[in-house]
Parts: C-alpha cells; sequence; structure tokens
C-alpha cells in the first residue's frame, strides 16, 4: 500500500538540485524544473517544506 509523502513537492525540489549540479547552478538553465516546483506548490498551498525557496528561484532566474 503506497502511502502520500508528507512532502508533497520533494521530487520536484530534489530535481531541481540536480538539474542545478548538472547544470554548473546556472538556474536559467534548469527553468522547466523550477516551474515545475513553483505548480506543485500552488497545488499544495505551499504546505511543503520545500516550497520556501521557490520564490527565490524564480527570482534570481529571471535576471
Amino acid at each position: 500500500m503506497a502511502q502520500q509523502s508528507k512532502e508533497p513537492c520533494k521530487k520536484e525540489a530534489c530535481d531541481i538540485q540536480a538539474c542545478l549540479t548538472k547544470n554548473n547552478f546556472d538556474s536559467k538553465r534548469c527553468l522547466k524544473v523550477i516551474e515545475l516546483l513553483q505548480s506543485c506548490c500552488e497545488k499544495c498551498s505551499y504546505k511543503s517544506t520545500h516550497c520556501a525557496s521557490v520564490a527565490g528561484l524564480l527570482k534570481n532566474s529571471s535576471k
């Protein structure tokens, strides 16, 4: 029986970390996965600890 994760956006946050590592921490190259985290956070009403940093990531990537 699969149990729902207490952290609904953990997968997206991990995907961002992997993307940033692979792309020398250039957030512009990871916009798609950052947007997936944003979408996840909106769906769960920002009730995941992984949602705290999404605003900063989007702000940095829009430069």
